[in-house]
C-alpha cells in the first residue's frame, strides 16, 4: 500500500495542535488547524491522537480529460480581457435533464455572445459516457469528487469569459429571452446583482419572495452580477455545500460597499420568459437533512451580516 507523503512542516504544526488541544489552548489550536488546512491537508481528531490527509480530491485525467479535485485546480480566465455578453453557469449535478432543457430553453431564445458553463459536480447518477455531450458552444467542467454548490459557483465563475456572469439553476426553463434583460439592468453602476426572482428582509432575519420592486437579494434559480465584481470580491465560501441560503449570501456580499458607505442594490428584473420547475437538490434531499443544511447556511449568513441592518431591505 503506498503511503502519502506528509510534509515535515505539516506533521510538526499537527503535534503542536495536538499538544495545544491536550492543553485546552483552542486558540492555538484553532489557528494551527487554519495554517495546516491553507497548506491543503486536513487533520482529523481521533480521541487524543490525529491523522493527516489531503484537504481535496486529487485531478484525475480519464480520456484526455481532467475531472478536478479543487475548484482552484480549474484554470481561471479572471486575468483575461472579457469577452462576449454573458456566460451562463448550469451546476449539473443530478439534473442532465434540466441542463438540457435549460440549455435549449437559452440557444432558441439568447442573444449572440452567450457562452455556457456547465459545472458536473461528480453526480450520483453519471451519464454512461462520463461528463454530458451539450454540443457548441457548451463548456463542460467534470470535478472528480462532490464539491457542493459553492465550489461548483467558483469553477463557473472561473471559467467565465463575459462581463456577466448569470447562475441558472436547472429547474428554470427559459421560454424566450433571459439574459438581455438581466445585462441591461447590470448597466446601472448602483446594481450589485440582478434576477428573475427577489427576496426582501426587514431584519435580515426573515426573508420573503418578492416578485418587483426592491430586494435584499437575488435567489439563484437566475442570478446574474458582473464578473469583475466576483473576481474582486470571491471566493465563495465553499462551506456553502448544499445550494439553500448561497444565494442569500453571495448577494450580500456583492451588494457590501462596507458599513459607512450605503450598498448597492438588488434589481429584481420583472416578466421574464421562463417556467419554474421543481428543484432537484431539494427534492432529493431527505427532510431533515435539508433542514439542517439550509439553517448550517443561514448561519454563516448571520456570521458575517447579522449586525448589518444597513443591507436589509424591507420591499413594497
Amino acid at each position: 500500500m503506498t503511503r502519502t507523503y506528509i510534509p515535515q512542516e505539516i506533521l510538526a504544526a499537527a503535534h503542536e495542535r495536538s499538544a495545544a488541544r491536550a492543553a485546552r489552548d483552542w486558540e492555538a489550536a484553532d489557528r494551527l488547524r487554519a495554517e495546516i488546512e491553507a497548506a491543503g491537508w486536513r487533520v482529523v481528531d481521533a480521541g487524543t491522537d490525529f491523522r493527516l490527509e489531503p484537504a481535496h480530491a486529487p485531478d484525475l485525467e480519464e480520456g484526455g480529460q481532467v475531472r478536478y479535485g479543487r475548484s482552484t485546480a480549474v484554470p481561471s480566465r479572471l486575468e483575461d480581457a472579457a469577452t462576449g455578453l454573458a456566460t451562463v453557469v448550469l451546476v449539473g449535478t443530478n439534473d442532465a435533464a434540466g441542463v438540457a432543457r435549460a440549455i435549449e430553453g437559452l440557444r432558441a431564445g439568447d442573444p449572440n455572445g452567450t457562452s455556457i458553463v456547465v459545472v458536473d459536480d461528480a453526480p450520483e447518477d453519471p451519464p454512461d459516457n462520463g461528463a454530458p455531450n451539450l454540443g457548441e458552444p457548451v463548456e463542460v467542467v467534470s470535478t472528480s469528487a462532490r464539491l457542493g454548490q459553492g465550489a461548483a459557483w467558483n469553477i463557473g465563475i472561473r471559467r467565465a469569459s463575459a462581463p456577466i456572469v448569470i447562475v441558472l439553476d436547472p429547474s428554470i426553463e427559459p421560454t424566450g429571452d433571459v439574459v438581455s434583460p438581466v445585462v441591461a439592468a447590470l448597466e446601472d453602476p448602483a446594481v450589485a446583482v440582478a434576477g428573475a426572482f427577489g427576496l426582501a428582509t426587514d431584519d435580515l432575519r426573515r426573508f420573503r419572495e418578492v416578485e418587483s420592486g426592491p430586494a435584499a437579494a437575488i435567489e439563484g434559480y437566475l442570478m446574474a452580477f458582473r464578473r469583475g465584481d466576483a473576481a474582486a470580491r470571491g471566493p465563495i465560501d465553499e462551506r456553502f455545500q448544499f445550494y439553500r441560503n448561497l444565494d442569500i449570501w453571495w448577494s450580500l456580499v456583492l451588494r457590501d460597499e462596507g458599513a459607512d458607505v450605503a450598498p448597492r442594490r438588488a434589481a429584481v428584473v420583472p416578466g421574464l420568459p421562463l417556467i419554474r420547475h421543481e428543484n432537484r437538490a431539494w427534492e432529493r434531499t431527505p427532510p431533515p437533512e435539508r433542514e439542517r443544511l439550509s439553517k448550517r447556511n443561514f448561519y454563516r449568513i448571520l456570521d458575517r451580516f447579522g449586525a448589518r441592518q444597513d443591507l436589509a431591505v424591507p420591499g413594497d
